[in-house]
């Protein structure tokens, strides 16, 4: 095997990033303090074509150096938008038909791996601070929860792991990559994405 150079890549430039169909899938941070993960969220919504993110409360906003650090000029091409308060961004986010998934450890949650992503509904997915998690209010509005599974001494992923593994299932199920007959599943990335 060969590693292969930056320019075998086929990565898209921000205009075609841009133009290209979007998975239906809208972040919203609720409250996050580290830039760096807020970063990283981003470099990880570029992978996976979400649609926006949403940044809400004290989470900091672009441009700031610590979160292009983590975002390696990801905040180019991913939109987003701030919100004073996350309870602001998911009333809007209702209106327009988002399902509101919080990612957290609640009563009755579901299992990520039992989640079933429908392929023509919308998502937005919420995750919490670092410390206190989604806060109540939010889960409150929530249509439904998430956890994802764990099995160590630990019983929490840093944010930034979390979203990574969230962004991709979803991304995964979207796109049927987790099927069996998807053997090739890298052109099949390259499909757009049916709502």
């Amino acid at each position: 095997m060969r590693k292969l150079k930056n320019s075998e890549l086929d990565r898209k430039n921000i205009d075609e990033y841009k133009s290209a169909k979007k998975s239906p899938i809208i972040i919203v941070l609720d409250n996050i303090r580290s830039l760096n993960n807020i970063g990283s969220v981003f470099r990880t919504s570029d992978a996976f074509l979400v649609e926006a993110i949403y940044l809400c409360g004290i989470t900091a906003k672009p441009p700031h150096k610590d979160i292009q650090k983590t975002a390696l000029g990801a905040t180019q091409s991913v939109d987003w938008e701030y919100f004073d308060t996350t309870k602001e961004a998911i009333l809007k986010l209702k209106e327009n038909n988002y399902q509101i998934v919080s990612i957290e450890q609640v009563e009755g949650s579901t299992s990520l791996n039992n989640f079933e992503v429908e392929k023509l509904k919308k998502y937005a997915l919420v995750f919490g601070n670092e410390v206190k998690g989604v806060a109540q209010d939010i889960v409150d509005m929530s249509d439904e929860c998430i956890e994802i599974p764990q099995y160590g001494t630990k019983h929490s992923f840093n944010i930034s792991v979390s979203a990574g593994i969230v962004m991709w299932d979803f991304f995964s199920k979207l796109n049927n990559l987790s099927s069996p007959s998807a053997g090739d599943s890298v052109p099949a990335l390259l499909h757009p994405i049916h709502r």
